[in-house]
């Protein structure tokens, strides 16, 4: 049976977080962003470039977009949602929750992660998840929560496709968000897992393994959508923009998402 990560049990770096990106004593308010955790890297760039040309602070939470949605269902204080899934936005919209159905940010993609010594090869096509696991070398295989995280569902999707699911149930366990997958596939506790790719091509990840894109066709398209949720203020809707400025796109880019034009 397959198993939940104690959020104790992973490093703070990956956990559920909130982390302020300032350009000196800014007089004004501070942009409150809610973000899914395959933006780690890539909207932590943004955010420094957005608060040298602005001087406005953003506080950022990474976590699970659908736990994330819940938070802003209770009436957690975010301005802005960045999901890894189109449909929650279009939820919040429907409720409510927020101005309108948003913009497509960016669509991302899932690769294979495997830490060095693994029995595993980074293998897109999962051949070699398929061959320990008919030779009985595997010991644990690590995804995202498919319940409430995206990049989790689009795993399981994959490995449906692949003909893997029921087989690596027994030795599955599942982080809260992508981001925590990340973490415990390259800490040794896990022969590998599926990861985002944006995580996959920061550096510091990129230097611990291999990885491998999944072919895209084998899973849902991960389409990410924004929007400003009721209440946002001004600094919000100046972030929102910002997003959407080619220079902002550029980053986003360079961590594997195809993002919109024009």
């Amino acid at each position: 049976m397959s198993s939940v990560i104690d959020r104790r049990s992973v490093l703070a770096g990956f956990a559920l977080l909130g982390l302020r990106a300032c350009a000196g004593n800014s007089a004004t308010g501070t942009v409150m962003v809610a973000a899914a955790s395959d933006l780690q890297y890539a909207i932590a760039e943004v955010i420094a470039l957005f608060g040298k040309e602005t001087g406005i602070d953003v506080r950022l939470s990474l976590g699970s977009t659908g736990n994330f949605a819940r938070q802003i269902r209770e009436g957690a204080p975010f301005e802005l949602f960045m999901t890894a899934d189109e449909s929650f936005i279009f939820d919040l919209a429907r409720l409510g929750l927020a101005r309108d159905q948003g913009a497509l940010y960016g669509i991302g993609r899932i690769v294979v992660k495997v830490p060095g010594g693994s029995v595993l090869a980074a293998d897109g096509t999962l051949e070699s998840l398929r061959a320990a696991l008919a030779q009985g070398r595997i010991r644990r295989f690590a995804i995202a929560n498919p319940e409430h995280a995206p990049y989790g569902k689009r795993a399981e999707e994959a490995l449906r496709h692949a003909g893997l699911w029921d087989a690596i149930q027994p030795f599955l366990v599942m982080g809260e968000n992508v981001a925590q997958v990340a973490q415990f596939a390259l800490s040794g506790n896990a022969d590998g897992g599926i990861i985002a790719y944006s995580l996959a091509l920061a550096p510091d990840l990129a230097a611990r393994g291999t990885h491998a894109l999944i072919p895209e066709n084998w899973h849902q398209p991960l389409r990410q959508r924004m929007a400003l949720l009721r209440g946002a203020g001004p600094e919000a809707e100046t972030f929102y923009r910002f997003i959407q400025t080619p220079s902002a796109r550029a980053i986003m880019q360079r961590y594997g998402f195809s993002v919109p034009t024009g």
